[in-house]
């Protein structure tokens, strides 16, 4: 699908290049943690190849062939390897068939795979609701250049330009509402599973699942979904350790590339040489995040005309450790605010989903070669406990404009915490950060009029240690520096209600070019004109 280029660079009224001048603590170098390649532990038996027609398939597009399909990979001897082949110019309709052990689905170029689009369709059990699944299976993958075809647009309910409202299978409150919808392609604690050189397009929901595996490899895949319909995501990999996922072009809806973990950690996985679009997070770790995240590293990736670049969104009291973001290229817009995101090139956020959740960490995390064009800042938020930390911006040249007409002015929490609350826009909003260093991060904002701009950084005053005076008079001679009176008066009234008392000392705030000094004892604030 051609997407339309970007406007035009603007010309820049203001820029702002941060060397190495910002540390709020000295931090050691960051450890990256690259993933290789899965090895892939093939049997060395001769591979059996068998055709799905052989078994009875039609492909007429209109006929079941579920019973041939199904017929065909049972027949295979498992665990050798064993391809079914699915020969081009044919449309194969099928409810939900199951790989074993060995088996390859090989869809050739031109062959569609279409999944059915009634509830019989599907087990009888939600959670089983894919039309290609396999459980408890080793060395199994799909290949061949075709396609599998999820029949998403035949889930609409009413079509909106908005978001969609989709069809709800909701009939024993196994589901939420209208995510009640199947899957496209599911592996389910299976291990050694190959991904290559397929399409995979119009998802009702979730577009390809990764659960509980061991050793995946995705690359040369495509994957479309419509870009109305919520909850289309692209790749989601759960509790699953060892993949590698490259050369992917992926156009959602909904988030494309989601690392989760529900029952499980998530360890050592590379994304590479990837091409995003979507109307929610480009990279999304989470929400769902009850296990901790560790050694992931996103390198070489392009992502345009989407709502979020980079997320983090950690919910549920799993750490996050050791990423890294590197040589990424990216535009970020805002869309319909139904939506999650809020047009950030780069999302850091850690906080409790509701009260009776736990808080999770974010450490150690390093962003580096990044460039992007955005409607709106990066937004870097811990949470009270000061769980997020040790954070590196190297070499990122942030460009800062507006193009769209949806309303901005808000900083996006969700799901839970706070949701959405106004907040004038500004390069980079932090709070709760317990290290971070800026080396050669370039601002740069367009020459339009800077509606609901604020400074390049702003610091909200959640981010100050509560029991130091130091930090809040350092935060407001900062706001009165330039000016922001009314955020002076906040830290002011802040230190009030905390019944913080600065310790006794000296220190000077400089005013239309007056230099007020306070010296400890003395409450004359001596005023020298330069």
């Amino acid at each position: 699908m051609a997407i339309a280029p970007p406007p035009p660079p603007p010309l820049l009224i203001q820029s702002l290049t941060l060397p190495l001048l910002f540390l709020l603590f000295l931090l050691p170098p960051l450890q990256s943690h690259f993933a290789t390649s899965p090895t892939i532990e093939l049997p060395n038996n001769p591979t059996t190849t068998i055709s799905v027609v052989d078994f009875g398939a039609v492909g007429d597009g209109l006929r079941y062939d579920t019973i041939a399909i199904q017929s065909a990979i049972d027949s295979c001897p498992s665990p050798s390897p064993c391809r079914v082949i699915f020969p081009a110019g044919l449309i194969y309709l099928t409810a939900t068939i199951r790989l074993k052990s060995g088996v390859v689905l090989d869809i050739q170029e031109g062959a569609t795979l279409l999944g059915g689009t009634r509830l019989e369709d599907y087990p009888k059990e939600q959670s089983k609701w894919y039309v290609v699944l396999a459980e408890n299976a080793i060395n199994v993958g799909i290949s061949g250049g075709g396609v599998v075809d999820g029949q998403g647009l035949k889930f609409v309910m009413r079509f909106d330009e908005r978001k969609n409202v989709m069809v709800s299978w909701n009939r024993t409150g196994a589901c939420l509402g209208d995510e009640c919808r199947p899957r496209l392609v599911g592996f389910i604690n299976c291990r050694n599973v190959n991904l290559s050189n397929f399409k995979l397009r119009q998802p009702a929901y979730w577009c390809l699942h990764i659960v509980q595996c061991e050793n995946i490899s995705i690359e040369d895949v495509s994957i479309y979904g419509d870009f109305n319909t919520p909850n289309n995501d692209g790749i989601d990999i759960e509790d699953s350790n060892n993949t590698v996922i490259t050369r992917c072009h992926i156009n959602t809806g909904d988030d494309a590339i989601c690392p989760k973990t529900y029952t499980g950690p998530l360890y050592n996985l590379t994304v590479t040489n990837c091409w995003i679009r979507t109307k929610s997070s480009a990279i999304k770790l989470g929400s769902a995040s009850w296990f901790d995240f560790k050694g992931l590293v996103f390198d070489n990736i392009t992502i345009v005309d989407s709502h979020r670049g980079l997320g983090l969104q950690i919910r549920d009291g799993g750490n996050v450790s050791d990423i890294t973001f590197s040589n990424i290229n990216m535009i970020t817009r805002y869309y319909d605010q139904s939506w999650w995101g809020r047009a950030e090139p780069i999302y850091v956020t850690t906080c409790p989903r509701h009260s009776k959740s736990k808080e999770g960490s974010i450490s150690n995390l390093l962003f580096v070669n990044i460039t992007s064009t955005s409607e709106n800042g990066v937004f870097l938020s811990g949470s009270k406990g000061g769980l997020l930390s040790d954070l590196r911006f190297i070499n990122l040249d942030l460009t800062y404009r507006r193009w769209t007409n949806n309303a901005g002015g808000l900083v996006d929490y969700r799901p839970g915490c706070q949701g959405l609350v106004k907040h004038i826009t500004a390069g980079i909003i932090m709070e709760h950060i317990n290290g971070l260093v800026i080396h050669n991060v370039n601002m740069r904002w367009s020459d339009e009029p800077l509606r609901q701009w604020n400074d390049p950084l702003d610091f909200k005053s959640a981010t100050i240690e509560p029991e130091n005076a130091g930090n809040y008079v350092i935060l407001s001679n900062l706001y009165a520096s330039t000016g922001r009176w009314e955020d002076v008066r906040i830290i002011r009234e802040l230190m009030l209600e905390k019944v913080v008392i600065k310790e006794p000392g000296r220190s000077w705030i400089e005013l239309d070019q007056i230099l007020h000094t306070f010296h400890a004892s003395n409450c004359s604030h001596e005023r020298i004109v330069n």
